[in-house]
């Protein structure tokens, strides 16, 4: 991840006189641009590196400046283990241990172990995720393009994208990128995309505006007003997904009324189906419709 090589970088150029562009990139298995760019966001930040030319040269940070130990709390050196410690639940990549080494001075060796926080971002499928968030990772930093076998509700298909973020939302995991077959960007689900390959193939980086960045709006599209009665007994289940707000108690049917917005009518359709008999729909009449046509074809199967 890029917040952990930036502070890899830095904790090297403190380490040592020199270290040349080459060396660095291959430790952190990215390319010399991706490395330029880096020392580039460092430097922004305020701290001072020169590029030296000819033999024994290399980056370095400028001689005599150091960093005060003490800009980071310990409130602040937490919460950065905290993240770090979850991106290991989903990478083959050790973080923490060798900046939990770098970052210990003196009376404060134990101060990450402290942290009661665990977040793990793994799943069902760890395994594979782990080796396709890894090759990704890799062709980001290169900028190199990637293809696979995409499944969607609309079916197959073979897609090749210029990759340029992982995202997790909405319980999932997430790729970004320009898709050359529908020429825009698209966001892909790991979990959908199989035949995941590095086609070592450069792209030149693409300007992405402020409104193509807003992922919401290629998952939820609809604007849908739900009003159904549930089962007292899935109680639980709504207020474990909307919060204990969400309903209220209908005197006239013993029921929960529920209202509530819904921007994605195929998942709408999914999270009523989980509910079974325990839910009726009130409104809208479409989805009245479907759960009414989804019904009669699962009796079909059964008699």
């Amino acid at each position: 991840m890029k917040i952990d090589r930036l502070i890899g970088i830095i904790i090297i150029l403190l380490q040592k006189e020199k270290i040349t562009t080459s060396e660095l990139a291959k430790r952190f298995e990215v390319s010399n641009r991706t490395i330029q760019r880096d020392v580039e966001d460092i430097c922004k930040a305020g701290i001072p590196i020169v590029s030296m030319q000819g033999y024994g040269g290399g980056l370095s940070i400028v001689e005599g400046y150091k960093i005060d130990k003490t800009i980071l709390t310990q409130k602040e050196l937490n919460a950065i283990f905290t993240g770090l410690k979850s991106i290991e639940s989903i990478s083959k990549s050790t973080y923490t241990q060798g900046l939990k080494e770098k970052f210990s001075f003196g009376k404060n060796t134990i101060l990450f172990d402290s942290n009661r926080i665990i977040i793990n971002l793994a799943s069902f499928y760890q395994v594979s995720l782990t080796d396709k968030i890894d090759l990704i990772t890799k062709a980001i930093n290169n900028q190199e393009v990637i293809s696979f076998k995409y499944y969607s509700e609309n079916g197959e298909s073979e897609r090749i994208i210029e990759p340029y973020f992982i995202e997790f939302r909405w319980f999932a995991w997430y790729v970004y990128g320009y898709c050359l077959a529908r020429q825009d960007f698209r966001l892909f689900k790991l979990n959908r995309l199989n035949e995941l390959k590095n086609l070592k193939t450069i792209y030149k980086e693409r300007h992405i505006s402020n409104k193509k960045l807003d992922f919401d709006r290629y998952i939820w599209k609809d604007d849908i007003k739900l009003t159904a009665l549930f089962d007292i007994s899935v109680k639980y289940r709504l207020i474990d997904d909307y919060g204990p707000e969400c309903f209220t108690f209908d005197d006239k049917s013993g029921k929960l009324l529920f209202e509530n917005t819904f921007t994605n009518f195929n998942y709408l359709v999914q999270w009523i189906l989980s509910y079974g008999e325990a839910v009726k729909v009130i409104e809208p009449c479409k989805l009245v419709d479907v759960i009414r046509k989804n019904a009669k074809n699962i009796l079909a199967h059964y008699e």
